[in-house]
């Protein structure tokens, strides 16, 4: 849903990429900085109840998580290590959201049923991308799905946002359910569709 907006992101980038390429920031710098602000952040600021603070520091480096790819095209140096960089980082971002919402659950109080939701989408959501990876190195395809990434992501910063502004705890507990379904739906999707593949493969 959100990636068809990586168009107009790309344009509003371009500007901000090229001034950062001619004071010599490299792509891989800008991936790799992103990446422990986030995770720090997200480690520090959930679990000591900074859910705003937190939100509104990782929102701004999640929505530039594609300025490093519009560098790299800019500079003529785009390739499989950027995109294989770009990628793990990724997982290492998404990750530390989850478990700093575990956390915050946990030390916040007894909500054990909210600390098995933000889990099972730490999980799952590490599993939609490896699904597609996977299928990928087999030579098929696996994209798609109705819980793709920066849909996971707007999700669940969002509710955690809606929360830090003094929404019912209930909301960020709802939303980690729903995302919870969906990853799961999404797996399925992606399992489905390189299932048909490999069929249509063997049927050959």
């Amino acid at each position: 849903m959100l990636n068809g907006l990586r168009g107009a992101m790309t344009r509003f980038f371009t500007p901000i990429a090229k001034g950062l390429l001619r004071l010599g920031v490299s792509p891989d710098a800008v991936t790799i900085t992103g990446t422990l602000v986030v995770v720090v952040t997200a480690l520090w600021a959930f679990p000591t109840g900074h859910l705003l603070l937190g939100t509104l520091v990782i929102a701004v480096f999640v929505l530039t998580d594609s300025l490093d790819g519009v560098m790299a095209r800019q500079a003529g140096t785009s390739g499989r290590w950027g995109a294989f960089l770009d990628s793990t980082l990724d997982r290492f971002g998404d990750g530390a959201i989850f478990a700093g919402l575990v956390l915050w659950f946990t030390a916040g109080g007894d909500d054990r049923l909210s600390a098995v939701l933000a889990l099972a989408c730490l999980v799952l959501g590490s599993i939609v991308p490896y699904a597609r990876a996977r299928a990928e190195g087999l030579g098929m395809t696996a994209s798609g799905g109705i819980a793709e990434r920066a849909d996971r992501l707007a999700l669940v910063l969002v509710a955690t946002a809606a929360v830090g502004v003094g929404a019912p705890d209930v909301v960020l507990t709802v939303v980690l359910g729903l995302l919870t379904v969906a990853s799961a739906v999404t797996i399925v999707q992606r399992m489905s569709k390189v299932h048909r593949q490999a069929m249509a493969s063997v049927a050959e």
